[in-house]
């Protein structure tokens, strides 16, 4: 009982504090940028303007016919289950910025463009478990990151658009710092102090791409997106005096993956049909994505400590047994699969009179899991997505408006998501996890406001 009241006075805020680190990916990956961009399945690489484009496609930001400022918001709410159990997976609410501004530059059109993603409740999110406790891993952590991206785009000829830029994400690390006495006897009545220092920094990663349109209804496009990986470097160090038997010393230091992003290629192509004019009221979509998740790292933390406690004068006392140092976390290696997602998107526009036009949107896209069945150590939970999704959107635009005022757009959407219930086999019926059932629901609804100015 004595050596239990040791180890808990030396492990005072350090578990708390070092005891994280779930890998992810980001959130517009996993839930779309913009309203009509996500009614559509994801479908948008060769189809997408305004300041949704500098996430789908930076090149098309280009196509901007003047200055856009657009803000939306968006609320997903996780309905995933462990035999039969809600894992109260956070919901996803965050506010999406875009701004983009076109120009010309000797004569070749150009613009610039910003996307921002703010979660409204943090901006970075630290969370671990061990490698044997069952997560999603793909989604328990993805939705908790400050994204911002900045894009340059061209369009160097009437047919060709390229454009490119940088990423950010926000990442955590730090440290804590314990001093102080503990008692040995009656661990409640140590006094012990920390200090805690942490900072907020960003990685960046690049992305790419270019886009070519044959006339005004049949466009090809590819887009690149950079691989990241949010480091989680965590340390502490815990001195003090044990009951004024002798002085402890505990160095230990954790090293992970906080959020990985595999690098993506995109291929897509969008197709206009019943043409009036130079006008078309019917536009299908179509994207192929390839994920390189087999670059994929554990999420699971190394660990490495030192403890000194050197016995007191006269040795010990009766019953007190020092912890002995903790020993080294053995990685299970995870081993994901690389995967193409296809996105499908349809999008009908009805024009009603000569200044609004209205647009019925609808998309699927399906994401066949990276991750195998976890039969063995582990327990890295994901399952087959199917998603659907639909939306509608209006666009006023002319004189109607105001002068400066080029096109005001208000696009909605709703997405359903179906990961697939299955159940895990154990190789090792005795498991302390066991067999478990899986699968569940995701919905996502949002709203987006555009604002284009200029005449």
């Amino acid at each position: 009982m004595r050596r239990r009241s040791l180890a808990c006075a030396l492990g005072v805020g350090v578990g708390a504090f070092l005891a994280s680190g779930v890998a992810s990916a980001n959130p517009l990956d996993a839930f779309g940028f913009g309203s009509r961009e996500t009614a559509l399945g994801g479908a948008a690489s060769a189809d997408v303007r305004g300041t949704a484009a500098n996430y789908y496609n930076p090149a098309s930001i280009v196509r901007a016919q003047g200055l856009e400022l657009s803000i939306g918001y968006m609320s997903v709410a996780h309905n995933l289950a462990i035999n039969g159990k809600n894992t109260h997976v956070d919901p996803v609410r965050g506010l999406n910025f875009g701004i983009v501004a076109p120009g010309q530059l000797f004569r070749i059109p150009f613009a610039f463009g910003l996307a921002l993603h703010l979660p409204d409740d943090r901006v970075s999110r630290v969370r671990a478990l061990r490698q044997e406790e069952p997560r999603w891993e793909l989604y328990d952590n993805r939705n908790q990151r400050l994204y911002l991206a900045a894009n340059l785009a061209i369009a160097p000829f009437d047919w060709l658009e390229i454009g490119g830029g940088l990423s950010f994400m926000a990442s955590t690390r730090g440290s804590l710092g314990i001093t102080g006495e503990a008692d040995i006897f009656k661990s409640e009545q140590s006094t012990l102090r920390h200090q805690v220092d942490a900072d907020l920094t960003a990685v960046r990663y690049p992305q790419f791409g270019a886009r070519v349109h044959f006339d005004e209804t049949f466009a090809l496009a590819v887009v690149y997106r950079g691989q990241f990986k949010l480091k989680l470097d965590l340390a502490a160090d815990v001195e003090g005096d044990l009951a004024r038997l002798t002085t402890a010393s505990y160095q230990l230091e954790t090293h992970s993956v906080n959020n990985f992003l595999p690098q993506q290629w995109v291929f897509g192509g969008s197709a206009g049909f019943l043409k009036r004019g130079r006008r078309s009221f019917v536009h299908v979509n179509f994207d192929l994505t390839w994920v390189n998740w087999s670059a994929y790292e554990a999420p699971v933390a190394s660990l490495d400590a030192k403890l000194d406690i050197p016995a007191p004068p006269g040795g010990w006392p009766a019953g007190i047994t020092p912890p002995a140092t903790p020993q080294k976390t053995v990685i299970v290696p995870l081993q994901l699969h690389d995967r193409f997602v296809p996105h499908l998107g349809v999008e009908l526009r009805a024009p009603v009179g000569q200044r609004l036009e209205m647009a019925t949107r609808l998309g699927y896209e399906l994401a066949i899991s990276p991750v195998d069945d976890q039969t063995g150590f582990t327990n890295y939970i994901d399952r087959d997505r199917h998603s659907f999704s639909a939306g509608l959107g209006v666009r006023i635009s002319g004189r109607a408006l105001a002068n400066v005022v080029r096109e005001v757009g208000i696009d909605m959407h709703g997405q359903v998501s179906t990961l697939v219930e299955r159940t895990t086999q154990k190789t090792d019926p005795s498991d302390f996890v066991g067999d478990y059932r899986a699968g569940g629901s995701i919905f996502n609804v949002g709203m987006t406001l555009t604002v284009g100015f200029g005449r």
